[in-house]
């Protein structure tokens, strides 16, 4: 008769994963080079822009600088108008702060100063009383354990 051992169960690479240290080095790897040429594009096309300014007659270098200065007009407006918009959202932020969360704490306050009265109320009328019908009690006990002093136990 052959007796067969259980095999292992076969284990399959994560889908998703790398499978080896290589894949995620070629990962790695693959990123710097998109990192790289996101940054060197955009230096290299300002580096062309400046060699064709300085290459460039006059008239036409001062048709780009009109051009820009009209954009820096247009952006220091866009600036302008967020900075109008953010004013707006901190006084609505302020008012709304005035107006909604202040009760909520005062509420809160009220509440806490309730609850400080119930705990006064329930330790004059409830844990004094009982406490000292324990100080009677332990004295009571007391003063039998002085009385059968002179006795002698069985």
């Amino acid at each position: 008769m052959e007796t067969s051992s259980p095999s292992a169960p076969e284990i399959q690479p994560n889908i998703g994963m790398p499978a080896s240290i290589e894949e995620k080095k070629k990962t790695k790897k693959g990123e710097k080079w998109q990192i790289a040429l996101g940054i060197s594009i955009p230096v290299l096309l300002l580096i062309a822009g400046l060699v064709y300014l300085f290459l460039a007659p006059a008239t036409q270098t001062a048709r780009i600088r009109d051009i820009f200065i009209i954009l820096m007009a247009f952006m220091s407006l866009a600036i302008g108008l967020v900075l109008i918009i953010l004013i707006v959202q901190v006084a609505e932020l302020t008012n709304l702060l005035k107006t909604e969360i202040k009760p909520v704490i005062d509420s809160a306050n009220e509440t806490a100063n309730n609850l400080r009265g119930t705990t006064e109320f329930l330790g004059k009328n409830m844990v004094e009383p009982v406490v000292k019908l324990n100080e009677y009690a332990a004295a009571i006990k007391r003063l039998f354990e002085l009385v059968s002093l002179g006795r002698k136990p069985k």
